[in-house]
């Protein structure tokens, strides 16, 4: 089926509603000649464009976005940059050089983050505290046990607390028992893309709304958009789980959409209710537990849905109903604030293969694509754009090699196979989440 604008359809909610409005770059009309094209601007792409910029100080480069900044997964997503990863399941002595490759992708995507955020002086709401992982029934608490071995046999920094640390922390008594890891960082997502995007070197232009309908490969390629070409001697594809609209990585991606909402900004008096921290973040411990967090702005944020959806977003019909299930979250949590009024709802989609690895790597001679995070994007997707760009230019590194050290991703049968298999992968996150819902 070919591709129009309307393929890449979005809404105007997520973390961007949270803020000021944001004129958009001009979107790109006419024919262009180029030796680089970066399609996605996102957190990836926006990595990508960068290190190339650095990488190619006389080159111009074009960076693409089929929607405004900040509606794309990146500035969907609950804004965690997690510098360690939890993996499912008991401790396995044969992948244990696999964690640690992961967590050093985790830490130079922090590290690149931490350094663009403070050198161009964005405000995101960067709050280096780290973050909550948390167990209230029986599955979580096995996963529980299972994350501390992790952690013990790696050696990673982390706090062990029960039901009263956490009541006191977090304004909540529902969680038994905790974990916190003090390297990672909370940010407002969307608020990072648009910083990352106005403070592009500048040799690399941003043209969002933007959609690159097709790519006739070749040396050069040439992109076909809705009321242009463009031809480029180098592309990368930085578009996660749309990528194989473009033609790539078909059968290996998916998408997951998930959902969200946010109150209204609490009052003093119901801030003094949640406890002695300002702001914190909190990680299910089980996969379908929610993610909540008390953000810099004083709202809370509760996220606890996923679903084979298509790979698009939810319409507000669908959201309304959604926004039940994150009500009867909240409540559960906080009874508290039971008059406290959810003010916005989002959704979002994360790109997800059936073995939660990653993509890296070259597609044709000219063409290279990154994604496929599997919900740990911010910091990772970050580190991936950054190497990607490396290993397009030829500039080999350690960051590269352990992103191309990715395993090979699981086939993904067609449809309707795939739309009866991504239902169940997806609904299976969430057997014996009990209480973490």
């Amino acid at each position: 089926m070919a591709l129009t604008s309307h393929t890449f359809s979005t809404d105007n909610h997520g973390w961007a509603e949270l803020l000021p409005q944001r004129k958009p770059s001009k979107s790109l009309h006419g024919t262009h000649r180029v030796p680089w094209v970066v399609i996605g601007a996102g957190v990836t792409g926006l990595s990508a464009a960068r290190r190339l910029a650095e990488h190619n100080p006389d080159d111009h480069i074009l960076l693409l976005d089929a929607r405004r900044l900040g509606q794309g997964a990146s500035g969907r997503n609950s804004g965690y940059a997690v510098a360690i990863s939890q993996f499912s399941g008991e401790f396995d002595p044969e992948q244990e050089k696999n964690y640690r490759r992961v967590e050093r992708i985790n830490a130079q995507g922090l590290n690149l983050l931490r350094q663009q955020v403070n050198d161009h002086k964005i405000n995101c709401h960067w709050h280096e505290q780290g973050y909550y992982h948390t167990a209230a029934d029986t599955k979580s608490l096995q996963e529980y046990e299972n994350f501390k071995d992790h952690l013990n046999r790696l050696g990673y920094d982390h706090t062990l607390l029960g039901k009263d640390e956490l009541t006191e922390r977090l304004g909540t008594s529902l969680y038994q028992a905790g974990i916190h890891i003090p390297q990672g960082v909370l940010l407002q997502p969307a608020a990072l893309v648009y910083g990352l995007g106005d403070t592009l070197p500048a040799n690399v232009t941003l043209h969002e709304n933007t959609p690159v309908l097709k790519i006739n490969h070749g040396e050069p390629c040439v992109l076909e958009l809705t009321d242009g070409q463009i031809t480029a001697d180098n592309v990368i594809v930085a578009t996660n789980y749309e990528a194989p609209k473009l033609g790539f990585i078909k059968r290996y991606i998916m998408g997951s959409t998930l959902s969200g909402s946010f109150t209204r900004q609490l009052t003093k008096d119901e801030l003094e209710s949640l406890g002695s921290l300002k702001e914190w973040g909190v990680l299910s411990l089980h996969s379908g537990g929610a993610t909540v967090r008390l953000t810099n702005d004083k709202r809370i944020s509760l996220r606890n849905t996923a679903e084979y959806h298509g790979a698009v977003l939810m319409s507000d019909a669908f959201l309304a109903k959604r926004r039940e299930i994150h009500r009867s979250a909240f409540d559960k949590r906080f009874p508290q604030l039971a008059q406290v009024p959810f003010e916005f709802s989002w959704s979002g989609v994360e790109g997800i293969s059936q073995n939660f690895t990653n993509f890296f790597g070259r597609q044709t001679s000219n063409i290279f694509l990154a994604g496929g995070y599997n919900g740990s994007g911010v910091s990772r997707g970050t580190a991936f754009g950054a190497a990607l760009a490396d290993y397009a230019c030829n500039m080999p590194s350690d960051l590269v090699s352990d992103c191309l050290a990715s395993a090979p991703a699981k086939w993904i049968p067609p449809r309707p196979f795939l739309d009866i298999g991504a239902f169940f992968k997806v609904k299976s996150r969430f057997i014996g989440v009990g209480l973490d819902r």
